[in-house]
C-alpha cells in the first residue's frame, strides 16, 4: 500500500498559473522551485499525482491532444531534473456540468485509488486554491497544504468557509520542505 503520496494540483503550484487558462505548452512555465521540490520528494521515496482541473478542454480552448502534449513536456522536465510524477488525473468538464471528478469534489483522488493502492489518510494535498484544501478535505486526506503561488490568495475564502489547511507555505519548494520534515518528525 503506498502511505508517501503527494497529491498536487498542477497550475498555480507546480507552473505559473493565468486566468486565461494554460492552453498550450509555449504558455506553460514552471514556478521558480517546482522542479527541486518534486525531486526531493521523489527522492524521498514520495508518489507524486496530479490532481487537476482543466475546464480549458470543455471550453475549447484547448484540445485533449494538447493537453497530454503539455502533461508529457511536464513529465519529461521534471524526470530530467531527477524527479518523477506517477499519473496524472484531470476533470475536463466545465464548472457548471456537476460531475463528480471537478474539484473540491474528491472524484479525481478516488480515481487514483482506484488504480493505485493509497491510503489516503496517510497522503498530502498541496494545492493553491480552497477547491484544493475542501478536496482534500472531502477525500480524507491527512493533510492539506496550501501554497501562495496561485494567481489569488485564496485564504480568505478558506476562512470564509471555516476550512483550515494543515499549513500555508510560499511556494511548492516550501512545501516540500514542510512535508518532509513533518514526516521526519512523525518516525
Amino acid at each position: 500500500m503506498l502511505q508517501k503520496v503527494i497529491f498536487s494540483d498542477r497550475d498555480g503550484v507546480i507552473n505559473r498559473d493565468s486566468p486565461n487558462y494554460i492552453k498550450s505548452r509555449a504558455e506553460f512555465e514552471f514556478l521558480p522551485g517546482s522542479l527541486d521540490a518534486i525531486r526531493m520528494l521523489t527522492e524521498r521515496g514520495y508518489t507524486i499525482i496530479v490532481i487537476t482541473n482543466q475546464s480549458a478542454v470543455a471550453r475549447r480552448l484547448t484540445t485533449p491532444e494538447e493537453l497530454n502534449a503539455i502533461h508529457e513536456m511536464m513529465c519529461e522536465t521534471v524526470k530530467k531534473h531527477g524527479g518523477r510524477i506517477t499519473d496524472i488525473f484531470f476533470c475536463p468538464h466545465l464548472p457548471d456540468d456537476n460531475c463528480l471528478c471537478r474539484k473540491p469534489k474528491p472524484g479525481l483522488i478516488y480515481q487514483a485509488t482506484q488504480r493505485y493502492d493509497i491510503d489516503i489518510s496517510c497522503s498530502v494535498m498541496v494545492g493553491d486554491s480552497a477547491k484544493d484544501i475542501e478536496c482534500a478535505r472531502q477525500a480524507g486526506c491527512g493533510q492539506a497544504v496550501l501554497v501562495r503561488t496561485g494567481y489569488k490568495d485564496e485564504t480568505g475564502m478558506l476562512a470564509a468557509k471555516g476550512i483550515v489547511p494543515d499549513a500555508v507555505c510560499q511556494n511548492l519548494l516550501n512545501a516540500a520542505t514542510h512535508i518532509i520534515e513533518r514526516a521526519g518528525h512523525e518516525d
